[in-house]
């Protein structure tokens, strides 16, 4: 008679340790697997937004890096046109 006791009250305890177990991991439900996919989904478009806007970024400093070699070459002739000027001045 002890055994047959013994087999439901040990099926109990594992069945209640097994319950104890899921409970203290916690389950996903299907409310935080959605909430979750959600916020996924908005870093997602945070990151695609923040490429979108380095890239325009990258564009725009390459503008300026050409305005600013185009200024330094006009500068270097203006300087060489001035010291012909000079040398030519100094000639006279």
């Amino acid at each position: 008679m002890k055994e047959k006791i013994k087999h439901p009250v040990r099926m109990l305890t594992l069945a209640a340790m097994a319950g104890a177990f899921i409970g203290l991991t916690g389950c996903a439900t299907t409310g935080q697997l959605e909430e979750l996919q959600t916020k996924v989904n908005a870093v997602a478009s945070d990151a695609a937004a923040a490429k979108a806007e380095a890239a325009a970024a990258s564009a725009k400093a390459n503008d300026a890096l050409r305005l600013a070699d185009e200024a330094n070459r006009r500068s270097i002739e203006t300087e060489s046109k001035i010291d012909r000027m000079f040398k030519k001045a100094m000639h006279k």
